[in-house]
């Protein structure tokens, strides 16, 4: 299980680590779109799209259906509440580093104003 979940998160941050990937489903969050216009949309071949949408399926955020010549391409139904989770836990943990910091700074400064 935490093969699988190390797994998915890193298909899930190596797919959202692009600019052109997360625009992609920025696009995509408005309507369903072709390969060939997300590729004229973000000014690249159909082959670099394609890759783009390859690695945004592979993560499970994209799904992609072929009618013909048309490759049309829409949100998939995996969610980020895994990544939300991991995210969440290393904000806590700096949050209390910080709030640690914070406490030590106060007793500087208590302490600085004391000694005046």
């Amino acid at each position: 299980m935490v093969q699988h979940s190390t797994d998915r998160l890193n298909d899930s941050f190596s797919a959202l680590s692009d600019a052109t990937r997360r625009g992609v489903l920025e696009q995509l969050g408005r309507s369903d779109a072709s390969i060939t216009e997300l590729a004229d949309k973000f000014h690249m071949t159909l082959t670099g799209m394609k890759k783009h949408v390859g690695v945004l399926e592979q993560a499970g955020f994209v799904t992609t259906q072929k009618v013909g010549r048309v490759r049309t391409c829409r949100l998939g139904l995996r969610r980020l509440e895994e990544e939300a989770a991991w995210i969440e836990t290393y904000r806590q943990l700096w949050t209390a580093r910080f709030d640690v910091l914070d406490g030590v700074i106060e007793d500087l400064k208590r302490k600085e104003t004391s000694d005046d």
